[in-house]
């Protein structure tokens, strides 16, 4: 039996996530476990990156590292899957791909592709429109060249699940030039999309192209997508991943005239950027933290700032579904994934409950229970609602797995 080892990278700002699958001939319907996994952390304590690795489920090793950088911690995790009670694997080129979570693929890539110089070229370039992650991106796949020099390694998009949505949606209604520098709608979460909407499928026993969607990727950053036929047909986030909702540090959608009258007040950009991405949404309402669980014990506690910070997370989250619904032209479920998602039952609450008039009835017993990949809805309800576990490193996975026998991929080939 042939076994395929796929190791993925999923690099955030301020975090790395990887894991090591083992698939063989065949890809299973339901995700596996991976054999090994980790994450870096770099928001606790200035200088340090903390490690934590995980081998089939069970803490293996945690360690703080003195350093700032990506690569140099990355290469420590790597070391991690080869050496110590760790170890999984006896050498690093028992891999034999790797992919890659790449924020923005911009207009060109609209599926996963092998990289070469040209597309990590185009990921460099996309930079300037998702500064906070591209370049992260880009450093672990150098990084891996250079320990894997003769594996290939695959480029996993965010964007691309959303690059087929119609003209009308992803269109801005700005002088039309603006659309020659690529100012246009490009979505982002749509590998967590792509994967919850056929998950849904698969627990509603539906063929994906027969329904309806609405998923919702709420986490820190949060976005929906409506699908429809199998494709994201709009989205809430949009040039950026600040735009559409409310979310932990970021202010989701905002009258942009703000921005013009603080730019005349002396704001900069760089000031600007800070507030949205880093000071707004549920930090900047509460001025407690960008942390829901935080917020709502806070709430809790009788905080009036805090309990108005979840009165206008829920309002966003409502008045964006309802774009979504009108986008869709109807709606046969609603798919909730991501930290916040699959661990909120007050939100996924709050957000069903002004939807009573489609005939939507959420079984409060079940929606409490902290369901995975389960149908929380009431038997009568005529719009189903899911918890679906986000599995986006799986998902990168199957496209690596995909995308090798497609092209029969070797640590020899490593171009299409």
């Amino acid at each position: 039996m042939i076994i395929v080892k796929i190791l993925v990278l999923n690099a955030g700002s301020s975090s790395q996530k990887s894991c090591l699958y083992q698939i063989d001939e065949s890809l299973p319907d339901s995700p596996l476990s991976p054999i090994w996994e980790a994450k870096i952390d770099w928001t606790k304590q200035p200088g340090i990156a903390e490690l934590e690795v995980n081998i089939r489920s069970s803490l293996g090793l945690e360690e703080e590292l003195q350093t700032d950088s990506r690569p140099d911690a990355i290469a420590r995790m790597l070391e991690t899957l080869t050496s110590g009670h760790t170890q999984v694997i006896e050498s690093l080129s028992e891999i034999d791909v790797v992919g890659h979570r790449v924020v923005h693929g911009g207009q060109d890539y609209q599926m996963p592709v092998v990289v070469t110089s040209d597309v990590k070229d185009a990921i460099a370039h996309l930079s300037a429109l998702a500064p906070a992650h591209n370049p992260a991106n880009l450093e672990g796949i150098e990084l891996l060249e250079k320990l894997l020099p003769d594996v290939p390694q695959v480029a996993v998009f965010d964007t691309a699940f959303h690059s087929q949505m119609p003209q009308d949606a992803y269109m801005y209604p700005l002088p039309y030039e603006l659309l020659d520098q690529g100012i246009r709608r490009y979505g982002f979460h749509g590998i967590s999309h792509q994967y919850c909407a056929g998950k849904t499928a698969q627990l509603l026993g539906k063929d994906l192209t027969e329904l309806r969607l609405i998923t919702c990727h709420i986490g820190n950053g949060a976005s929906l997508a409506a699908i429809r036929q199998g494709h994201s047909v709009d989205t809430t986030m949009g040039f950026t991943p600040i735009d559409g909702l409310m979310m932990g540090t970021r202010s989701g959608s905002v009258d942009p005239g703000i921005l013009i009258h603080l730019l005349r007040q002396g704001y900069d950009a760089e000031h600007l950027d800070r507030m949205l991405n880093r000071e707004s949404g549920l930090k900047g309402i509460s001025g407690i933290s960008g942390d829901l669980r935080q917020v709502m014990a806070a709430m809790e506690e009788g905080n009036s700032r805090a309990k108005l910070a979840i009165d206008m997370y829920l309002h966003s989250l409502r008045r964006n579904m309802g774009a979504m619904i009108a986008s869709l032209g109807g709606l046969d479920a609603v798919a909730f994934t991501g930290g916040v998602g699959e661990n909120s039952a007050a939100i996924r609450a709050g957000a069903c409950e002004v939807f009573k008039f489609l005939g939507l009835k959420l079984d409060d017993v079940k929606n409490t229970e902290s369901p995975k990949d389960a149908d929380i809805a009431m038997a009568d309800s005529t719009v189903r609602v899911l918890v679906v576990q986000a599995q986006e490193d799986w998902a990168i996975a199957s496209e690596c797995w995909n995308l090798a026998k497609a092209h029969q991929l070797s640590k020899e080939k490593t171009a299409v």
